[in-house]
């Protein structure tokens, strides 16, 4: 500790605190070990520093209208780098919290070493110009008190599609990655192929866009859990919809319910999920209101099941999306399986084997049919 710092500001190794409940906790609570923080305390607030880093190597082969491709990197999994600030307190009986968190990548389409280049630039020649990749998910502030509830306000995880991209055990690797091509920081998990990414969006939910024009109305989601263990059993259900209603020529609701089942049994757990949508964008690329021209169709489900031994857990996962009406002229179909090795090396870092495998079918995919296979290699870290 630097002379100059007073006694009552000191870091503290916290040895088995549990995160924050924030996305950082969710991420967190997957890993082999317990999560760990530093935390520095002054009089009634608290801040706690915590985060993540990981790194895969990925080989990848592709075959779509008869034409094989193979192609291999060094990237980040489903998760990008993340390092979180998160200041909480208690004043006047009131329980009040603030997260800044961002979340780096380690990709980049740049021809020059050390110089990422401008996503916007859309590949052109010579367009690198110096663009830091830094997504800033988490900036929030929260009040409440345990007999009302809480009030937040800023940009955190939306609620629909959060419990199951938490469940999701390629979140700690790699998974697919037919949409995810760099500079994007991240790959893709199973993200378009059982369940709908839910994003980081404004709370409350802010009006997302239509045919380029904003809607007059805000969006609403809701969840609903319930959690319980009886011995060596415990398990977790929920169920989640989303509302947007839109404006302009041609205008309808968007709609999106979904319904989960986590259960743990000694050393296997299973998982479960289905979802079906209305006017929410393609499913089968996973973002919320992407292509959102036309009222799309949407439905999927996501099955898995993993057993661990000791420090070490073996899991498989299946899952699809369906998509149709709109301006589709097909019932247009992803599918994709994952099987994973997520080894605990020590409290920190979790050392990480994935083989998957993705399918993707209709007559509006680009250039045809499309079939993936990505073996990846690599490890995750928390503090």
């Amino acid at each position: 500790m630097h002379p100059s710092t007073p006694r009552n500001l000191r870091p503290q190794a916290l040895a088995r605190r549990p995160l924050v409940r924030s996305i950082a906790l969710g991420l967190f609570a997957m890993a082999a070990a317990p999560a760990h923080a530093i935390s520095f305390s002054q009089g009634d607030a608290t801040l706690d520093i915590n985060g993540t880093v990981n790194g895969f190597y990925s080989h990848r082969s592709e075959e779509r209208a008869g034409v094989k491709t193979t192609d291999s990197a060094l990237t980040n999994g489903l998760l990008p780098g993340w390092i979180n600030f998160v200041f909480t307190t208690k004043v006047d009986g009131l329980d009040i919290k603030a997260h800044v968190g961002f979340a780096p990548g380690i990709n980049d389409k740049s021809d020059v070493v050390g110089l990422p280049s401008d996503p916007s630039c859309g590949g052109a020649t010579g367009c690198d110009s110096p663009f830091t990749q830094i997504d800033t998910r988490n900036l929030y502030f929260q009040f409440g008190k345990q007999e009302w509830g809480t009030v937040k306000l800023g940009r955190d995880i939306g609620l629909f599609g959060q419990k199951i991209i938490l469940s999701d055990m390629t979140l700690l690797g790699l998974g697919g990655n037919s949409y995810a091509s760099t500079p994007f920081n991240t790959t893709f998990g199973m993200i378009g192929h059982g369940y709908m990414y839910t994003g980081f969006q404004p709370q409350i939910f802010d009006p997302n866009k239509f045919a380029g024009d904003e809607t007059k109305d805000p969006g609403f989601q809701a969840m609903a859990n319930y959690d319980w263990e009886a011995g060596a059993a415990k398990g977790s259900l929920w169920a989640g919809a989303i509302h947007q209603r839109t404006s302009g020529a041609g205008s309808f609701n968007a709609n999106g319910f979904e319904l989960g089942a986590k259960v743990g049994l000694g050393a296997f757990e299973f998982v479960a999920y289905g979802f079906d949508a209305s006017g929410l964008g393609l499913s089968t690329v996973g973002a919320l209101y992407l292509s959102p021209f036309a009222k799309t169709d949407g439905k999927g489900y996501f099955l898995q099941g993993t057993y661990t031994v000791g420090k070490t857990k073996f899991g498989l996962n299946f899952g699809e999306n369906r998509d149709r009406g709109g301006l589709l002229t097909d019932t247009n179909t992803f599918r994709s399986a994952t099987v994973g090795v997520y080894h605990s090396l020590n409290k920190y870092i979790t050392l990480v084997g994935e083989y998957n495998q993705e399918k993707g079918e209709g007559a509006d995919l680009f250039a045809g049919d499309l079939k993936t296979r990505t073996i990846s290699l690599g490890g995750i870290l928390f503090f």
